[in-house]
């Protein structure tokens, strides 16, 4: 199974994008997803996820009230907006068991190929 993420490029600060991620196989329906970036130079940190069982969703501070994650079954988004220049990372779409959490990347076995996201000042 392979996870398609999409909907990254330049955009200036305050601006809005949003990224989707797709499964070659299968949905990410009954599963666990959520959103990680890795920003230059840096280790790749975990940005939001969202719980297939108990219909929640998690955030890192850092983009708490700016972006919005939602599994619609076949497609994953992560809606972003009010962007930073801090948000500019490569940001990687990633499925998972529904008994598992969602803030580890060790939560996850199955990841999207990555899609740049950078941002302007």
């Amino acid at each position: 199974v392979q996870l398609q993420a999409s909907g990254g490029g330049l955009v200036q600060a305050g601006g809005s994008l949003t990224l989707s991620c797709a499964a070659s196989e299968g949905s990410f329906t009954y599963y666990n997803a959520g959103w990680f970036r890795q920003p230059p130079g840096k280790e790749r940190e975990f940005v939001a996820g969202s719980r297939w069982i108990e219909r929640t969703t998690d955030y890192a501070d850092s983009v708490k009230g700016r972006f919005t994650i939602s599994n619609a079954g076949e497609i994953l988004y992560l809606q972003m907006n009010s962007l930073e220049p801090e948000d500019t990372a490569v940001y990687y779409c990633a499925r998972g068991s529904s008994w598992s959490g969602v803030r580890l990347q060790s939560d996850y076995n199955t990841w999207g190929q990555g899609t740049l996201v950078t941002v302007s000042s």
